[in-house]
């Protein structure tokens, strides 16, 4: 172990960084799992898939899950389960965003048909209400039934800045989970939604597609990581990014509510690796974020989305 976040009497979580060579995106992923010591349970019957689709965003531009990485995944599912496991890759409507468009853009479409997958638009299927609290904040949600239902759960988002929550990784993918097309409702208390969201649908698996990268410019950065925990995976990802991981308030947040941990160990490579070729803010990044926050703080974001 090259590197971790461990204090002393702590328990902490596992988290992969592997460097894809020779663009084997597959070979990337398995030995991702190998190095957390991941199975796959050979009686699941239905997974859930959930990619980063932020907008209408090719992959290329590090904005959104890149198709041949959740079909390279699914290729794995099939091998290590069984060759007739149901999956279901899954995403919501949004603000400024339809899932029947954005499928088609972003290319799962043809995923889903050389595969035989389903995709599933969340804001169009069966869900039961629930409630649920998240540090002083109470929420009133939808939970699809297609993601209770389901025998594995994997989050495969992408790493990138973001102007109100700082950083997007594991936990704010799974903003897209919920049903609600509307989310700038959500905007003032994003942190406690982000939080309230992962204690209603507790995904066991992450998988971070981190091969393109967003930030001062678009860059390759060759990254794959995963890990159980998706606290320990946000916080990995802000120390690649640059950024304090006690300074992202749904991290923090998140360890409180009992979601996971914040102290990780690193297996394979070395975490800092990857910090130094990450393609870090500029000030012109800074200032819209600065920008952005004034807009909200003003109650100027309602037809804005994030």
């Amino acid at each position: 172990m090259a590197y971790s976040t461990r204090l002393e009497g702590t328990i902490v979580s596992s988290v992969s960084f592997v460097q894809v060579e020779k663009s084997n995106m597959k070979k990337a992923i398995e030995d991702s799992l190998d190095l957390i010591d991941y199975r796959f349970q050979k009686n699941i019957k239905k997974v859930v898939i959930k990619p980063n689709m932020c907008y209408y965003w090719d992959y290329s531009t590090g904005q959104t899950t890149d198709p041949k990485f959740v079909a390279a995944t699914i290729e794995i599912l099939r091998e290590k389960i069984s060759p007739e496991v149901d999956i279901s890759i899954v995403e919501s409507d949004a603000s400024a965003m339809k899932c029947k468009h954005a499928f088609k853009f972003l290319g799962y479409e043809k995923i889903a048909e050389q595969y035989n997958v389903n995709l599933v638009n969340l804001s169009e299927v069966e869900a039961e209400p629930v409630k649920v609290k998240a540090g002083n904040q109470n929420f009133d949600f939808m939970l699809p039934q297609i993601i209770k239902n389901a025998d594995l759960r994997i989050n495969i988002p992408k790493i990138k800045y973001m102007t109100l929550s700082k950083i997007s990784c594991a936990l704010k993918n799974l903003y897209g989970c919920n049903p609600y097309p509307k989310k700038f409702k959500y905007h003032s208390r994003l942190g406690e939604t982000i939080v309230a969201l992962n204690k209603v649908m507790r995904f066991n698996l992450c998988i971070l597609d981190g091969i393109i990268v967003p930030g001062s410019q678009t860059s390759k950065l060759g990254l794959v990581m995963a890990s159980r925990d998706p606290v320990a995976m946000d916080t990995a990802a802000a120390i690649v990014m640059g950024v304090n991981p006690k300074s992202v308030e749904y991290i923090v947040l998140a360890e409180k509510e009992g979601i996971g941990k914040t102290s990780f160990t690193a297996e394979g490579m070395n975490p800092n690796y990857f910090k130094d070729r990450y393609p870090k803010k500029s000030l012109t990044d800074k200032a819209i974020t600065l920008g952005y926050k004034l807009v909200c703080a003003l109650g100027l974001d309602k037809r804005l989305f994030i």
